[in-house]
């Protein structure tokens, strides 16, 4: 089983979005080129690109897939994958399957899961193609 990886970059999260934005503007003396006030900002360095979000809440009172683990805050490898689906099957095979449901975002469907030593992966597939 495998599953092909479109891109990967580094992501932050924090509930002090603006001010970890405004920080990042500075250190890198940039403006975001992809940003969303108060959900998702992304720099492009070279050779990777630095995303920043705010995690998000529970949708409604059905759908409970935001993480809650200490752990879901900070630094996450994320990747986007071209199949989702496919992505989901190779970590269930390989016994670290997503610790949540599919979530469909502003940016497209994505899932959450852990490695081996505990840290947080997010894959995601892109809502629009092309």
């Amino acid at each position: 089983m495998s599953f092909t990886i479109v891109e990967a970059f580094i992501t932050l999260a924090s509930h002090n979005f603006e001010q970890l934005v405004d920080f990042y503007r500075h250190l890198l003396n940039q403006e975001p080129p992809v940003y969303q006030p108060t959900v998702y900002a992304e720099f492009c360095l070279p050779g990777m690109k630095l995303g920043i979000f705010c995690p998000r809440k529970k949708r409604d009172e059905q759908e409970n897939t935001e993480m809650t683990s200490p752990s879901s805050f900070g630094m996450a490898l994320c990747l986007e994958v071209e199949d989702l689906e496919g992505a989901i099957a190779h970590l269930t095979h390989l016994n670290y399957p997503p610790v949540n449901n599919i979530i469909t975002a502003s940016h497209g469907r994505e899932i959450y899961a852990y490695d081996p030593d505990g840290n947080w992966l997010i894959l995601h597939e892109r809502g629009e193609k092309g």
